[in-house]
């Protein structure tokens, strides 16, 4: 405040105004919490509530002994008082507050006596023994400084020898005095040091420059937070625009098949009643038609029995008799008796019942508010496991130091060996704020391990992970990360460990080792030995541009390395008897037989595997088995 207050001539009202009764401060006094009242604000305050609230950040107030009485007061708060009074009142037509009515008006401000005065009155002020050293500021020196004075400063007089300005501090009693209390009441001694509050502003002064280094962290960290959520605010009404949206969408797609289905029914409905319609008309038609064939034979009968002479009955009852067995006989003349069996009306089911859809409608769409936790980077930890393939765990932490659930979090991980270069690393997240960060160095040296979180380094990083080689990393016969084994022909296992990048041989029967060997090539993967005792090692990724078949003496030498261009990503590998290899391929789906020197002879099972990995041959019966 006090900076915005010295860089403007012009004093904004809200910071001269008590919070209370909105009104200039009289006798300000400072709460422990640093916000300032009117001493006679507070003691109303403090009769209305105990214990005492700040009535603007509503901290509890421990009070002194003496009250309200007790509190410092804010002498800051009284010289921006009497420098605002004065800059007002320097002005034209100003009266002075002694003469009060010269038409000079006002010309200077008595800093201790707290008045305006004119030019005559400044005279007259100056002449008085007792006022000798009151510190006058004129009209010009208020017009030539842009802010506050550094000598604009009201003296502070001792409560108990009002005449008496404090010029001391005692440091044992922490009080201000004035020279007659280091006389009478506080003399220099075992229990009292009073020392010039010069000195001792220095040092306060150093001690408030430490606070203000203190607070300007915190301060920053503040300020981007508050940028986070400006930020989220203004978001807001994007996101709420673009769910609204898409709720639109949706209902108007579910209205949508809604009226297109009621199209489908309603149409429905018409085509079923024209096709029954049509039906009935067909059949009222038939109907129709034996209906007259049977009325017209009952009148010619009737009309026979009434008006026919014997001779006529006689001529006509055979021909009669034939027609009306030919009317009741005819099959296609069948009038069904069962008239509520006949397809004669259109009725609509609802299939799904009103209140089931509504449940359903109810059920359509969901409004959710996402919490985004926001990760404090500089909390966040990384612990490094002496372990091959190297190991690391990040514990994501909020800005409360609590363990954040969030996997969305931008984590990313940078790891380079001594030159520079990139060791490939993965991560996955175990849940509950811990991520795992593995990773295979292939070269010694320090390596140079970065963890950021929501792009800022996490605390500590970037790391040193010191990488060596052992050919006995946990002690003889023991293995770091085997991969693969294969028999030699006398019945000794090799093994091969990508972590201690070498070959070691067991005894079968004891499990002893016996010997081991080391190998070159990044990604060590499987093993083979042929019919000369030969070890044939594949290496290879697709991260990296080199794809390799090493084979090695019986002694452990390397003899040759085959680079075969039709190998993106080697895994398994079996030797035939003479020579030829079979190796996997997990990029490419498929096997690939080799000659001893690389070359390519042709594939096996294309388009059969998904992602072979170790082989074995079985010569005798042609067969080759593929874990996929």
């Amino acid at each position: 405040m006090a900076s915005k207050m010295q860089g403007s001539a012009e004093f904004d009202e809200r910071f001269l105004t008590c919070p209370v009764c909105l009104l200039h401060f009289r006798d300000p006094r400072v709460l422990p919490c640093l916000h300032t009242f009117c001493r006679e604000c507070l003691q109303e305050w403090a009769t209305k509530q105990q214990p005492l609230e700040c009535p603007t950040c509503r901290t509890q107030v421990s009070l002194p002994d003496q009250g309200v009485d007790g509190l410092k007061t804010n002498f800051y708060v009284n010289n921006l008082l009497d420098f605002a009074a004065v800059k007002k009142g320097a002005g034209p037509g100003v009266p002075c507050q002694v003469c009060e009515g010269r038409e000079e008006g006002a010309r200077s401000w008595c800093v201790q006596c707290a008045v305006l005065l004119c030019e005559s009155c400044t005279i007259t002020h100056r002449r008085f023994p007792a006022m000798k050293g009151h510190q006058i500021v004129t009209q010009e020196n208020l017009e030539a400084s842009g802010g506050v004075p550094s000598s604009f400063q009201r003296k502070a007089f001792c409560p108990k020898h009002e005449d008496q300005v404090l010029t001391f501090f005692c440091e044992p009693c922490q009080t201000l005095v004035c020279v007659a209390c280091t006389v009478v009441d506080h003399p220099r001694g075992d229990e009292h040091n009073p020392v010039e509050i010069g000195a001792v502003a220095e040092r306060k002064k150093r001690h408030l420059q430490e606070l203000l280094g203190n607070i300007q962290p915190r301060g920053r960290e503040v300020e981007a937070a508050l940028c986070d959520v400006k930020r989220e605010i203004s978001a807001l009404p994007i996101s709420a625009n673009a769910a609204i949206a898409q709720a639109t969408a949706y209902f108007d797609q579910l209205m949508a098949l809604l009226r297109d289905r009621k199209e489908e029914v309603v149409e429905e409905i018409g085509s079923r009643c024209r096709g029954v319609g049509k039906c009935l008309e067909t059949e009222k038609e038939e109907i129709e038609f034996e209906l007259a064939g049977l009325t017209s034979a009952f009148e010619f009968c009737k009309q026979t029995l009434a008006h026919g002479s014997d001779v006529h009955v006689i001529e006509i009852e055979g021909q009669a008799r034939q027609r009306v067995e030919e009317l009741l006989t005819a099959p296609t003349k069948e009038v069904p008796t069962n008239l509520t069996a006949r397809p004669s009306q259109v009725v609509f089911s609802e299939g799904t019942a009103v209140v089931e859809f509504r449940d359903n409608v109810a059920r359509a769409g969901r409004v959710e508010v996402q919490v985004k936790v926001k990760v404090d980077a500089s909390k966040c930890s990384v612990e490094i496991k002496p372990a091959l393939p190297g190991f690391s765990n990040v514990c994501l932490l909020d800005t409360n130091g609590q363990i954040s659930s969030e996997l969305k979090d931008d984590v990313t991980v940078t790891l380079s060996d001594p030159s520079g270069q990139a060791v490939p690393t993965q991560l996955r997240g175990k849940g509950r704020g811990l991520w795992g960060i593995s990773y295979t160095p292939e070269v010694r040296g320090n390596h140079r391990l970065e963890v950021n979180v929501n792009g800022r380094p996490v605390a500590g990083s970037p790391y040193d992970v010191s990488v060596q080689w052992s050919h006995s990393p946990h002690g003889e016969g023991e293995l770091s990360y085997p991969t693969d084994l294969a028999v030699d022909m006398d019945g000794n296992i090799a093994v091969l460990e990508q972590g201690s990048k070498r070959v070691q041989m067991f005894d079968a029967k004891t499990g002893q080792s016996l010997r081991c060997f080391p190998v070159d090539g990044r990604c060590l993967f499987a093993i083979d030995i042929d019919s000369n005792g030969q070890f044939i090692v594949t290496s290879g990724h697709p991260f990296y541009s080199t794809q390799e078949i090493r084979v090695y003496s019986r002694e452990g030498k390397l003899t040759k390395t085959l680079k075969p261009d039709c190998l993106s990503d080697p895994f398994g590998v079996a030797v035939l008897q003479d020579g030829r290899m079979v190796v996997a391929d997990g990029t490419q789906k498929s096997c690939v037989l080799l000659q001893p020197d690389g070359s390519l002879i042709r594939e096996i099972g294309k388009g059969q595997l998904q992602y072979p990995q170790f082989i074995a041959v079985d010569e005798s019966r042609d067969l080759v088995f593929v874990t996929d």
